[in-house]
């Protein structure tokens, strides 16, 4: 196939979009293509993934072994353990990773990858289940694999139809598609994404309250019979516009500096007053295991800046809607 000509454009003109767009329609109908192909097999390695009690690895070629990276990635971050195989390594040693109970993902759009291909017997004996993501069922991969899925194109986005790119997508879709039914199944969630990603923003995001509460010395907190001038003083002194009320060690209230203003329109001598004149009982309060993103939403939905981290029989901290800002918990 001759290549495409390239078009004598003046210096500052926009290229033609056209191929651009051609690309995009291609890989959304190569994924598109997919669906109909839900089967079961598909449910098939479902089962297997979820029923694993070994490792879960993925290997591919060139292409092939980019998207499976990312595919061994997902599961990993999704509860499945999994890890990514470089065929030309394990043909040198690296199958020794594999044992009975594992299961081998394979991906080759065509199927006749020979480092690929190299490795099934090894598979075999060593007691692991093999799945093909293949774009041609009838390949050597495709019959040789315990549960083979099919994600062939019609053709590529590339002009030639030559570069991997409608069938790398098509095999990245049907991953995901694979990790997120399996997530469904396992019952995998958000608390569990937030254990498996501390770190950057989406880590932040999913950060609990009591990795940001204020607590210990810098808690704000004042016993019912605190006259109300040490109780401003307390609440200046921590800073977050609040304070919780205390009867012994049980909360039994909260005094915020909306309370106190309110009072102060209505009582001239407020400061002759003691905390449990001016607090307000049963306070809202939120469990020290719970997602900073969902303290957020209860904070904005009751249109308060704090929220007192406790339990029945303790407090433990106090979370300010600052901290979660500061932290890009939204």
């Amino acid at each position: 196939m001759p290549s495409p000509e390239r078009p004598d454009r003046p210096t500052g003109v926009l290229p033609d979009l056209s191929r651009a767009r051609k690309v995009l329609e291609t890989e959304a109908a190569a994924i598109l293509a997919l669906i109909d192909r839900l089967d079961a097999s598909f449910g098939r390695t479902v089962e297997l993934l979820r029923d694993c009690r070994g490792r879960v690895i993925v290997t591919g070629m060139g292409k092939s072994g980019i998207i499976a990276r990312k595919i061994a990635a997902t599961l990993s971050s999704t509860g499945t353990p999994a890890f990514f195989l470089h065929p030309a390594e394990a043909i040198h040693g690296d199958l020794g990773v594999i044992q009975a109970g594992d299961i081998v993902v394979a991906l080759s759009h065509s199927g006749e990858t020979a480092e690929i291909l190299r490795l099934l017997e090894t598979i075999r004996r060593a007691g692991a289940t093999i799945v093909a993501l293949t774009g041609h069922p009838a390949s050597t991969l495709g019959q040789f694999a315990d549960v083979t899925l099919d994600c062939h194109v019609a053709e590529e986005a590339c002009p030639l139809n030559l570069v991997p790119t409608a069938s790398t997508t098509a095999a990245l879709a049907l991953g995901d598609a694979l990790a997120m039914t399996l997530l469904v199944e396992k019952g995998f969630r958000e608390e569990d994404f937030a254990n498996l990603h501390p770190g950057g923003k989406l880590g932040k995001r999913l950060m609990r309250v009591e990795q940001l509460m204020h607590a210990g010395d810098d808690l704000p907190v004042v016993d019912e019979s605190t006259p109300m001038r040490d109780v401003i003083y307390e609440m200046s002194r921590k800073g977050l516009g609040m304070t919780c009320v205390v009867a012994g060690d049980r909360l039994t209230g909260i005094i915020t500096d909306g309370d106190l203003r309110r009072r102060m329109t209505t009582t001239p001598n407020v400061l002759d007053l003691k905390a449990s004149d001016v607090m307000t009982t049963r306070p809202v309060t939120i469990p020290r295991h719970l997602l900073a993103v969902d303290a957020l939403n209860l904070m904005e939905h009751r249109k308060i800046t704090s929220v007192i981290v406790a339990t029945e029989s303790a407090i433990h901290g106090v979370v300010h809607l600052h901290d979660l800002w500061r932290t890009e918990a939204i």
